[in-house]
């Protein structure tokens, strides 16, 4: 499989494992050209709790992308981050530049992301992404200063950081199987790449992407990103929610939430009901349509407050013009967009990965837009990167996280 050819992102989700396989056009367009997956087991909250179990579903997943997209697959050019554990910040770099010294050169741009990357963080961090926001030159601001003059530099940037063993076991989940891992990423950042343009990152965006474990989001403003993090509830909290409230098996639950439920209340008829027939081990139930998706308007109605008291806090609700875009499994709820525009008082947009080619079901479906945004994601690294770089590597990849 040539690195020119084919792209695969891998993600490692509480109730999925996804395997995104595109073929790279020479016009440099993606063309999805297989998705494989896999039940999750072994996994909580998009974290590995049973190592051995998690890797099988990994490699099941890779054998019916295999056999999907009609390739052996050896690489896995990105693979996703969750967790609970995932949090960040922003941190302003400052140097001062050498006297004499005419012009900004790569190497103070690099010392000032070295400065603003040695934050006060806990020992067991490690920072997964540092994206740059915005430079300046004795407080002017500028967006590219190689070869301008002045005093001081620096450098605003955005840092996403996670436990570093959590982030090492997902990795190793995946090299254990695989002959390379390219790079890896925050899965919610992926998915911004695969759901926003360019125009609605620089107008203010903020994407939400709810999984079954984890609710994922982002958040640009002026084209920049101030704001992620994750969640630790999602799609798989609801179906728990409802098992509990209505005496349910769980099975029943997930698909109740699916086949019936809708996160708005008061839409319903005085007394409507649905019929759950008799099962194995389940004497059948007649549930209240007005109590299922009570319980359901709650969860979600939950996550989106904390959310939205997070922008609230970041100040970023006033500057994102552009909307909120939901994504993920979750946002196939009815009614969701909705109760959203109540809770954040913006434009909400249901979304899902845009502008490739190939396999339609795959990109029109919003709970692969992770995946796919990593291999957007691997995509971008390797136009960046020159070949030999060290985005290029098994060794140098976990020699630059010293993670073995």
């Amino acid at each position: 499989m040539a690195k020119s050819d084919f792209l695969v992102g891998i993600e490692i989700g509480t109730t999925k494992v996804c395997v995104a396989v595109a073929e790279v056009l020479r016009s440099q367009e993606l063309r999805i050209i297989g998705i494989g997956e896999a039940p999750s087991r072994g996994l909580r909250k998009g974290e590995i709790t049973d190592f051995d179990i998690a890797q099988a579903c990994v490699r099941e997943a890779l054998a019916d992308a295999e056999a999907k997209a009609n390739i052996e697959i050896h690489v896995a050019d990105c693979i996703g981050i969750t967790g609970s554990h995932i949090e960040s910040f922003n941190n302003r770099g400052v140097i001062t530049l050498p006297e004499g010294e005419d012009e900004v050169t790569e190497e103070d741009c690099a010392a000032v992301q070295a400065n603003a990357r040695d934050a006060n963080l806990p020992a067991q961090s490690y920072i997964i992404h540092d994206i740059l926001q915005q430079y300046y030159i004795d407080g002017a601001a500028h967006i590219a200063p190689l070869g301008l003059s002045g005093s001081k530099l620096e450098a605003d940037y955005h840092i996403i950081h996670g436990v570093k063993s959590r982030v090492q076991n997902t990795i190793k989940c995946v090299a254990e199987v695989l002959q390379s891992v390219e790079s890896f990423a925050f899965t919610g950042y992926a998915a911004a790449q695969a759901v926003l343009t360019p125009e609605q990152k620089q107008a203010g965006a903020i994407v939400i992407d709810m999984g079954g474990g984890t609710t994922d989001f982002v958040a640009y403003v002026e084209g920049t990103l101030r704001s992620s993090g994750v969640l630790g509830v999602g799609g798989d909290h609801i179906d728990n929610d409802l098992a509990y409230g209505l005496r349910i098996p769980l099975a029943r639950a997930k698909k109740l939430k699916i086949d019936e439920s809708s996160v708005l209340l008061g839409n319903t008829l005085p007394g409507e009901t649905i019929t759950l027939k008799d099962d194995s081990g389940f004497a059948g139930k007649e549930v209240e349509r007005e109590q299922l998706n009570g319980i359901v308007h709650m969860r979600v109605r939950e996550v989106f407050e904390i959310l939205r008291k997070r922008f609230d806090d970041a100040h970023i609700i006033d500057l994102a013009a552009a909307g909120v875009f939901l994504t993920g499994g979750c946002s196939q709820l009815r009614g969701i967009k909705s109760l959203a525009e109540d809770i954040f008082e913006l434009p909400v947009t249901l979304t899902r990965a845009r502008d490739l080619a190939g396999i339609t079901s795959a990109f029109e479906n919003p709970q692969y837009s992770a995946a796919i945004g990593l291999v957007r994601y691997a995509q971008a690294e390797r136009m960046a990167e020159p070949e030999g770089g060290w985005f290029y590597g098994f060794r140098s990849l976990f020699g630059r996280m010293r993670l073995f």
